[in-house]
């Protein structure tokens, strides 16, 4: 393994070693929009099914170019590892614009008066590549 493939392999552009062609950008201004949800009622599977399928219907907003929706994965527990949400989910939008215009979709707007009353605390990640 070169030194290239470590860089790759622990997330850094290939283009940052010497000589290496650049890695492919993905479009300026992509948002990664990710959300992290805690139950009032903790580990309860009718709550934490409802509140997925609540998400899973956001797919429908045609602003959301990928949607991703999960639970903990049962990962090693590590100081490091917050496993204490009960869901996720990721979504990708091509431009800020496209964000907003999904934070005010009806169907995102219904999706959160339906919802709201499962969680008690609910983190939000925006970000954009460096």
């Amino acid at each position: 393994m070169d030194r290239r493939d470590v860089l790759t392999g622990i997330g850094l552009a290939a283009a940052t070693v010497a000589g290496a062609e650049p890695a492919k950008a993905e479009p300026a201004g992509r948002i990664r929009h990710q959300v992290f949800f805690w139950l009032k009622r903790a580990g309860n599977a009718e709550d934490r099914a409802k509140l997925v399928s609540g998400l899973k219907a956001l797919a429908a907003i045609s602003q959301i170019r990928e949607l991703h929706v999960g639970v903990p994965a049962g990962t090693e527990q590590r100081d490091v590892v917050d496993a204490s949400f009960d869901v996720s989910e990721l979504m990708l939008f091509d431009t800020v614009a496209d964000q907003k215009a999904y934070q005010d979709h009806p169907t995102h707007q219904a999706f959160v008066a339906a919802c709201a009353p499962l969680w008690r605390k609910v983190v939000v990640y925006d970000s954009v590549p460096a």
